[in-house]
């Protein structure tokens, strides 16, 4: 009985120490000052609820990736850092941090939290998602990141509606359109799609998913909404 519970207690132990490996450190670093947009992040957003958002941003891309359900199928990333800085643009993710431009949210007309919690997500997905190693179309990349973000109801208004956009892979909302089209087409459809990235990128992945060419889908879902 005793060895019996020495080694249920090890197992345990080996048990946790593995859950510990695989468990995301999230850390905000604030250093946007006393400016506009500094001051409302602390009053209106937070740190801790930023936090929190990265980690239900990460679980929600785990579950909607799917093939990444389990650590050994993501991403080996151990920490991410939110830096609130005082910059150009609205934000962007590097090298497992994501940087967020504090005079947007100073500037931003609006529910700056749900805002705040949407370029979040987008840029949680970049952490997390394959790039082709390098080789998928920039738009592609980015029109994936929005695609979560419209998954995830954190829609602005300004977004592009449905059918509407110049090119498949022009990126962002308009690509996140497209895609949401594909993935009615297949469900899981951009899962699939960023696991067959995880080494490179060819376009006859869209072939060998939904059997036609991703211009005949392009072509097909602007005939769809009369563009």
């Amino acid at each position: 009985m005793t060895n019996s519970l020495f080694s249920f207690s090890l197992l345990l132990l080996f048990l946790a120490a593995v859950h510990r490996s695989h468990a995301v450190h999230y850390a905000v670093t604030d250093r946007s000052g006393n400016n506009d947009g500094g001051v409302r992040f602390r009053n209106e957003i937070g740190a801790a609820n930023s936090r929190q958002t990265m980690s239900a941003a990460s679980k929600f891309i785990w579950n909607n990736f799917r093939q990444q359900n389990n650590p050994s199928d993501r991403k080996n990333v151990q920490k991410v850092t939110l830096f609130i800085e005082n910059g150009d643009g609205v934000a962007f993710a590097v090298n497992n941090e994501i940087h967020v431009n504090a005079n947007y949210l100073g500037n931003y007309t609006g529910d700056v939290r749900r805002e705040f919690n949407g370029v979040l997500y987008h840029e949680m997905t970049h952490i997390w998602q394959w790039n082709g190693n390098g080789q998928a179309p920039g738009g592609l990349i980015e029109g994936i990141a929005d695609f979560v973000r419209l998954k995830a109801n954190f829609i602005p208004s300004h977004w592009v509606k449905p059918g509407q956009g110049d090119r498949w892979d022009q990126g962002y909302d308009v690509t996140a359109r497209f895609l949401e089209y594909c993935d009615g087409l297949r469900n899981g459809f951009v899962a699939e799609l960023n696991k067959k990235m995880t080494s490179g990128y060819n376009a006859q992945y869209f072939v060998d998913l939904l059997g036609k060419t991703v211009d005949q889908l392009w072509r097909d879902y602007k005939a769809k909404y009369g563009n």
